[in-house]
């Protein structure tokens, strides 16, 4: 989503975003029931371009699935990932560990409360939401119990998934999907990788290879455009009060970090027991 203006108020801190006219890709998706395979991946080049431009400034998303992707309204419409409210940065902060997102998204390493790459978790993320794409399903939900929140999660932990005989996808698209869907993060492709495979340059946009392309001098850096000290120092300068009002960093440093709050909890061996909500929100792990 592209960012349009911030607007600070005495008690307010808004940020303004484009309008995405054309909805959530979910809604696209229901509406259609599945999508062929030339369609699913004019999206999924569209999302895997956005992604790697996120890694590229070292941010990883965290939760990306079909809701958190809108739609321009143009008739070949626009992808925009939005939503970056579990999103983490590698630079200024240390490997996430806690266990964020939603269920039928989440790779395995982030099940098992353990340190892990935000990057490579990412990969698999986008692997569900193409797999939704072609088949009109999650990968990991049980058939004869797809609200079962838990048994979809010990799917994942084993990679138990399929892809029907009336879905009809050519063996370069099984290949990339198989190696997205990989439990040992260090074996699963990546970004860089996705981007290279055979399957994903069929028919790829012309700005997409130009993204490509400057996506890529991002790759080597791994520090930000400002120092850590620069960008503590701005935000601590937009919380000064002015004359009158209430100060900012109540809304600057008033929300939950996740993260912040496993850290200070104390460390258990217990099994996995995650805490998810009616709506299917992994909130956070015990």
């Amino acid at each position: 989503m592209a960012w349009k203006q911030v607007i600070l108020t005495p008690t307010h801190l808004a940020i303004v975003m484009e309008y995405a006219s054309g909805g959530e890709l979910f809604e696209r998706i229901c509406n259609a029931g599945r999508f062929s395979e030339d369609e699913a991946r004019f999206f999924f080049q569209q999302l895997i371009s956005g992604v790697s431009y996120c890694h590229a400034m070292q941010v990883c998303h965290r939760d990306l699935k079909l809701e958190n992707t809108l739609l321009d309204g143009s008739p070949a419409p626009r992808l925009k990932i939005c939503d970056f409210g579990y999103s983490k940065s590698s630079v200024l902060h240390s490997q996430p560990k806690s266990t964020v997102g939603t269920p039928a998204y989440i790779a395995p390493e982030v099940l098992l409360k353990k340190e892990y790459d935000g990057k490579i978790a990412d990969v698999w993320s986008c692997g569900v939401t193409l797999y939704v794409m072609l088949v009109g399903a999650y990968p990991f939900e049980d058939p004869e119990d797809p609200k079962n929140f838990r048994k979809t999660i010990q799917r994942i932990l084993n990679v138990q998934y399929s892809i029907p005989d009336y879905v009809l996808i050519s063996p370069e698209c099984r290949h990339l999907i198989s190696r997205i869907f990989v439990a040992d993060p260090t074996k699963r492709i990546t970004i860089p990788e996705i981007r290279n495979h055979e399957w994903f340059l069929k028919n790829l946009p012309a700005d997409l290879v130009d993204e490509n392309t400057m996506n890529s001098q991002y790759e080597e850096p791994d520090q930000p455009m400002q120092t850590s000290e620069e960008i503590m120092q701005i935000i601590a300068e937009a919380g000064l009060p002015a004359a009158g009002t209430q100060s900012l960093n109540q809304y600057l440093t008033g929300s939950l970090d996740i993260d912040d709050e496993m850290e200070d909890d104390e460390e258990s061996d217990a099994d996995l027991d995650l805490d998810i909500d009616s709506s299917g929100e992994v909130v956070y792990a015990m």
